[in-house]
This record gives structure tokens, sequence and C-alpha cells, in this order.
């Protein structure tokens, strides 16, 4: 029995190409970077307008996928966690070791996802601002 190790790599090949595909059918890659700049554009939006929220990355180096952010006063994390699980937005909890808060927002997270996400952060800010 003879083995090639050297076998292409077809499922990436696969999932490459039904990416490709969703893209497409979103406008292409021009349409998915005016959504993107759109979606980090609410988000950091409300943290920036914001003294309840904070991002201590300068904005020249800010992400548009994951957006880094805290609260002010950090006694109020866990309750944030657990108030936007509840409201059914999910994975929001910081790297371990920086803390705060991560929304990940890549291409497949739509505009509503993310309008969803500041509309709890306003809210949340409002009662426990």
């Amino acid at each position: 029995m003879t083995r090639c190790l050297t076998h292409p790599p077809t499922f990436a090949w696969y999932l490459a190409g039904l990416v490709f595909k969703w893209l497409k059918q979103q406008g292409g890659v021009a349409a998915m970077d005016k959504i993107n700049q759109q979606k980090a554009e609410l988000l950091y939006g409300v943290i920036d307008n914001s003294g309840f929220y904070r991002n201590d990355v300068a904005q020249a180096n800010r992400s548009r996928m994951n957006v880094p952010f805290q609260l002010a006063d950090s006694a109020l994390d866990k309750l944030f966690l657990e108030e936007s699980f509840a409201a059914g937005l999910h994975a929001l909890k910081g790297h371990r070791v920086v803390g705060g808060m991560r929304a990940s927002i890549y291409n497949a997270m739509p505009l509503d996802g993310v309008k969803a996400l500041t509309d709890f952060m306003l809210d949340f800010e409002r009662r426990h601002g």
C-alpha cells in the first residue's frame, strides 16, 4: 500500500468555496467591507460616546472584527455578562489575561446582531450607570 503524504486539503477548499459563495451572495468583498465598517462604527460609537464603557486601543489600531471594551466599574462585569447572556448575547467575556469584554463581530455577524448588542449596552448603562 502506497501512502501519499501530500494530499491536497480538499475539505478546506470545499469550505473556502462555500464562504466565497456566501460572500458573493452578500454583494462581494466591497459590500462586506462596507457592512463591517458600519458594524464597527456602531459599536465603537456607543463605547466612545459613553463614560460607562471604554476602549483603550488607539483608534488607528482598532480591529473591525474583535472589539474589546471595559466597564468603568469592573464590579459590574459579572452582572453584564449574566444579563447579556440572558438577552441572547453570548461569548462576550474578554480574554482571561486582559479581562473586560470582547465582541467578535466577524463577517457572519449581521448588523442587526451588533444593533442588539449596542441596544443592550445602552440599556445596561441606563440601569447601572
